[in-house]
């Protein structure tokens, strides 16, 4: 099943950890410790009710709080890119919200992925991959794929339980996506 037909398959959690996971991994481009997500994913796993749906609204704020950034005119667009999967993440979790948040967060990190690959051109078929065409797609935007159709596939297979697993895979990308940020940032110093 592609990218795009499991994000349109999937409950309103499984789209809330789509995000999630997305954001989770990108996290080295905001300059946030590996923990700052935590409560947003403890928010998500606690359940569907109203009062969860608040533990999500204040630990959202939270979270934008601590990896409040820079002014925008200084960083460049993958940082950008991670920065609005933040700002548009829905303090409530409704379907629509957390589909449409799913989506954007998908397009995101693949563009993130591929602005990051250094063997990567700039061609940019991001819905041709996420509809399952991996023809010359760079190694650091298939493993990306693969990470989102994982966390997708736990969550919609386990649910709540399915949480876990989605967290080890999302923790498994933002170690990758460390190392790429900072092999870049020492090559830019390199060439200054």
């Amino acid at each position: 099943m592609s990218l795009v037909e499991l994000i349109a398959q999937a409950d309103t959690r499984g789209l809330a950890a789509s995000g999630l996971a997305c954001l989770d991994r990108c996290l080295p481009l905001l300059d946030g410790d590996d923990e700052v997500l935590r409560p947003l994913w403890a928010a998500l796993a606690a359940g569907d009710g109203e009062a969860d749906a608040r533990d999500w609204a204040d630990a959202l704020e939270q979270v934008r709080g601590k990896l409040a950034g820079p002014d925008a005119a200084d960083e460049d667009e993958a940082v950008l890119l991670a920065r609005r999967m933040l700002d548009t993440a829905p303090a409530g979790r409704t379907a629509a919200e957390a589909r449409a948040w799913a989506d954007a967060c998908s397009v995101a990190s693949l563009r993130i992925h591929r602005l990051l690959d250094p063997l990567a051109d700039d061609a940019l078929d991001t819905e041709a991959e996420r509809e399952g065409d991996l023809a010359d797609v760079p190694p650091l935007v298939a493993a990306e794929l693969r990470r989102q159709t994982a966390v997708l596939e736990l969550v919609t297979a386990h649910g709540p339980a399915g949480l876990r697993g989605a967290l080890d895979v999302s923790t498994e990308g933002r170690r990758i996506l460390r190392a790429v940020v900072s092999r870049r940032a020492r090559n830019r110093v390199g060439t200054e």
